[in-house]
């Protein structure tokens, strides 16, 4: 990108969150301001998150009790992605669950039916419940013919006592023992970009991607066909950021070093 004027003219923005606008309960410097600006000049955005555990209206108001303003409508989730596909490819499908109340919203909202037996689908995010019984099952109908979804592939996510096993990790082991690769939902697959570019009424060539992710948010963004804003708020920073997009292999249109540079972008 050469120029930063009127660069979000006539475009909308995904926006990704966790170590874009906040790290867990605190709110990164500039996020606040940068929603205002956006609503201020009338730029579309969503809120896109791999996080599936979560239904829109606990995404808007953790935003909101950081000061950030958000609506439930905002907000993009894997869940409402994966339920979304689901629902298209098979209105009314039989589907048998793992994961959290985001999920399992997700599903019921969009017209389909949860089972515990001979399901047409299985589909898994993160589970804190998960356990042996969960993987038997899962492996089993994935065995029978299931089609085996993942919201996301994120191996860890951040928790307050740390790094903690994603919906990734609990995938690796049904993957293991079924022999069966799932369809992957979210970042850095482009399914949940296209939710997103649909609710906003895009086409990816009139969307950028923000987000501190080289490998999930600027790889999604990339797969999707979008503009990718890197900003190095969290994850990738100045001294990894070479080997970030090295492993991602991809490289973003424009690198912002925090939100104030990124909002002087976006509404010069």
């Amino acid at each position: 990108m050469n120029s930063t004027s009127n660069y979000a003219e006539s475009k909308g923005l995904l926006i990704d969150l966790d170590g874009t606008l906040y790290h867990g309960k605190h709110m990164i410097s500039g996020a606040d301001i940068l929603i205002h600006q956006l609503k201020e000049h009338q730029i579309p955005y969503a809120f896109v998150t791999n996080n599936s555990s979560k239904t829109p209206i606990d995404v808007a108001s953790h935003l909101c009790s950081m000061g950030i303003p958000a609506t439930p409508e905002d907000v993009c989730t894997s869940s409402l992605a994966a339920a979304r596909y689901i629902a298209e490819e098979s209105p009314g499908a039989r589907v048998a669950m793992l994961g959290e109340d985001g999920l399992r919203n997700a599903l019921i909202s969009a017209g389909l039916k949860l089972v515990t037996d001979s399901p047409q689908y299985v589909v898994q995010g993160i589970d804190r419940s998960f356990n042996y019984q969960s993987l038997a099952g899962a492996v089993r109908w994935i065995r029978e013919g299931a089609t085996y979804i993942l919201t996301n592939p994120d191996l860890q996510l951040p928790s307050d006592d740390g790094l903690v096993p994603g919906a990734g990790s609990l995938s690796a082991s049904i993957q293991a023992a079924s022999g069966v690769e799932p369809i992957v939902i979210g970042k850095p697959a482009s399914h949940l970009m296209n939710y997103a570019l649909e609710r906003l009424h895009l086409t990816p060539t009139q969307a950028i991607v923000i987000g501190d992710n080289m490998r999930t948010d600027i790889a999604a963004g990339a797969a999707a066909g979008c503009e990718t804003v890197l900003v190095l708020t969290g994850l990738t920073t100045k001294d990894n950021m070479q080997s970030h997009i090295d492993a991602a292999g991809v490289s973003p249109n424009h690198v912002c070093t925090d939100l104030q540079e990124l909002i002087a972008l976006l509404c010069p």
